[in-house]
């Protein structure tokens, strides 16, 4: 009872691709795909500019120090 068989995910599916037709559902997982991609750049980008901005920081410091 607590677990499920390959068999129950396969009724599930087809249960799934039946109320959602193959089309929707594959348009769903682009969508989804895509969302991730640009999470993923999104983090990419501000980590980066994280870096740019103590790195600024840092020349910054050196500059006033070094005069």
């Amino acid at each position: 009872m607590g677990s499920f068989s390959i068999w129950h995910w396969l009724i599930v599916l087809v249960i799934v691709m039946l109320v959602f037709g193959t089309k929707k559902l594959g348009n769903m997982g682009s969508d989804l795909g895509k969302a991730v991609k640009g999470f993923k750049d999104g983090v990419k980008g501000a980590e980066e500019e994280k870096k740019d901005q103590a790195i600024d920081v840092q020349a910054k410091e050196k500059d006033k120090s070094g005069n």
